[in-house]
């Protein structure tokens, strides 16, 4: 009973540990994935060293795999620069074994204090999210240290040596068992923390372990096809990929295991003899040259790779306005990209919108009664993506976000509101058509021309908008704000101008209200949208200044921007 309390109490710290010390340096390295994403796009090369960083720095190869599955469901990187990035992630993973690989459970005792000072008593959130690492550090030693002392009675069992000792002669038992204990526990880390301990107490030997940490490598690709259920087709091609190519590669090495070459090379490349006491670093060592070497057999082979996911998932990928593309929920885990996701889905909002009022415009302008339907539709993708972008807000908001994300959030949300004001007005334009259609009305030439001013001063605008918020533009925020002003003198002028032809017996009463109407929603969609310019300009944070600031005080030297 003992053994079973000190193997399973030290294997839970032992997670614990990994779970706080990755959760701490995902927090930290939060921005930098971020931009070390915005990399992904140039080459295979490039993705590989991408998933390597970013595991290195957050020590969790399933959080870099889901979090790959998840930008390849929302559309940002290809199929293939997913597949790069998961390649990435398995060497990138082997760290941890490399550092498990040195026996310093005696000092996990001062890393967990030292963590615990930084988190309870240091002012500074960088600080404490340094010292969460510090202390899943420590408990990661100590769980380890727990687990050596739980297994060591085990070396006097004669049953349990002879059952052990079966991996060394029977590799594909071996394979099998790193498998499934990793499905298990959902930590590739622990299955090699697990396998060192073991060694480390004579239970097993190098070629016993060996087959293990291939079975680990098998057994960790379930993380992503658990969560790649119920993603898009893309998604699952990801997790299908990952799959086949760490199985494909255990299928290639297990000639080389069986006949003992692979345990040969890595006896000869590591400094020392092999004993329990640098056994760790020999088992380490055959995880990383693994996927240092599966990686380099299938690098030119990622094209392959793709053509076979696709066939193992067809079907065509479906485009749906309505349908979000860029909020993945696997990334909510993420802050800071789970945001760039949201500002891209809301870039991608205000585009729908501004399909609508075109498309209002001309029915109304040159009586395209097809077009109202096509509005319609716009206006309900555009309030479906309303509650789906504010449902996502939500959710991350109650995640762990720093101060500067957590003021994003209402403005964000107020934002999306805005654009959704925008397609509304767009639909009040096409029943003022509809209506000009029933009644047989027409504008004079003048009346036509002059909206198609305005609109065009919108059209304008919404090219200013949606630059600032994909390219976090400033001066195309103040753009937009400055075409605002054009707008609302159109909305005098011209009500000036259709008094005038008014009275000069020009234009229709009946047709006048309906361009007075349609000048009035033109100039409230400039108004939503001077809001979304400034809430961009502010990097969606009202404490930067206010939502809209007097358009006579945008000069930079008066607002200090």
């Amino acid at each position: 009973m003992d053994i079973i309390f000190g193997l399973i109490g030290g294997l839970f710290i032992f997670l614990f540990g990994m779970h706080l010390m990755s959760d701490g340096m995902k927090k930290l390295a939060g921005h930098r994935m971020k931009n070390i994403l915005a990399f992904l796009t140039r080459n295979r090369f490039m993705g590989v060293g991408v998933g390597a960083t970013v595991t290195a720095l957050i020590q969790s190869s399933s959080a870099t795999t889901v979090m790959t599955v998840g930008l390849v469901n929302a559309g940002i990187i290809t199929l293939g620069q997913g597949i790069g990035v998961v390649m990435g992630a398995n060497i990138g993973t082997t760290i941890t074994a490399q550092i498990i690989a040195f026996k310093i459970q005696k000092f996990a005792p001062l890393f967990i204090a030292l963590g615990c000072i930084l988190m309870l008593f240091s002012k500074s959130k960088r600080l404490r999210l340094y010292g969460q690492a510090i202390l899943g550090f420590g408990f990661l030693f100590f769980g380890l240290g727990e687990m050596g002392r739980g297994v060591a009675p085990l070396r006097e069992h004669e049953h349990v040596i002879l059952f052990l000792q079966r991996f060394s002669t029977a590799p594909l038992l071996g394979i099998l068992a790193g498998t499934v204990i990793t499905m298990l526990l959902q930590s590739s880390s622990a299955t090699i923390g697990l396998v060192i301990v073991l060694a480390q107490q004579g239970l097993i030997d190098l070629s016993a372990a060996i087959p293990l940490i291939i079975g680990d490598n098998i057994g960790t690709t379930i993380t992503a096809e658990l969560a790649a259920i119920g993603t898009s087709i893309s998604a699952r091609r990801t997790a299908r990929a990952h799959t086949m190519f760490n199985v494909l590669g255990a299928l290639i090495l297990f000639p080389f295991v069986l006949s003992g070459a692979y345990e040969n090379l890595i006896v000869h490349i590591t400094p020392g003899r092999l004993n329990e006491n640098t056994i760790g670093h020999f088992i380490a060592n055959s995880h990383t040259l693994f996927n240092v070497i599966n990686t380099c057999v299938f690098l030119g082979l990622i094209k392959v790779l793709e053509q076979v996911a696709i066939r193992l998932v067809p079907g065509e990928i479906p485009v749906q306005a309505g349908q979000p593309q860029y909020l993945e929920r696997h990334l909510l885990d993420n802050p800071p990209i789970a945001l760039e996701m949201a500002k891209k889905e809301i870039r991608r909002m205000l585009g729908i919108a501004e399909v609508a009022v075109k498309e209002s415009i001309e029915a109304l302008l040159r009586k395209n009664p097809q077009l109202i339907d096509s509005v319609a539709e716009n206006e309900n993708a555009v309030d479906h993506l309303q509650s789906e972008i504010t449902r996502y807000l939500i959710d991350l908001s109650q995640r762990s976000l720093s101060k500067e994300e957590s003021e994003q959030m209402p403005t964000l949300i107020h934002t999306v509101n805005d654009i959704e004001r925008v397609s509304d007005h767009a639909v009040n334009i096409t029943e003022l058509a509809e209506t000009s259609l029933a009644d047989k009305l027409s504008f004079s030439d003048a009346a036509q021309r002059e909206l198609t001013l305005m609109y065009d001063t919108v059209r304008q605008m919404f090219h200013a908008v949606g630059e600032s918020i994909e390219d976090k533009s400033k001066s195309a925020a103040r753009q937009a704000l400055k075409l605002e002003t054009a707008v609302n003198e159109y909305q005098i002028t011209l009500a000036d101008s259709h008094i005038q032809r008014l009275q000069n017996g020009i234009c229709d009463f009946r047709a006048g209200i309906i361009y007075i109407d349609t000048v009035n929603n033109l100039e409230k969609i400039g108004d939503h949208l001077a809001n979304v310019a400034q809430a961009a300009h502010n990097n969606f944070r009202w404490s930067l200044g206010k939502l809209r600031p007097p358009v006579e005080a945008l000069d930079d030297s008066k607002r200090g921007w």
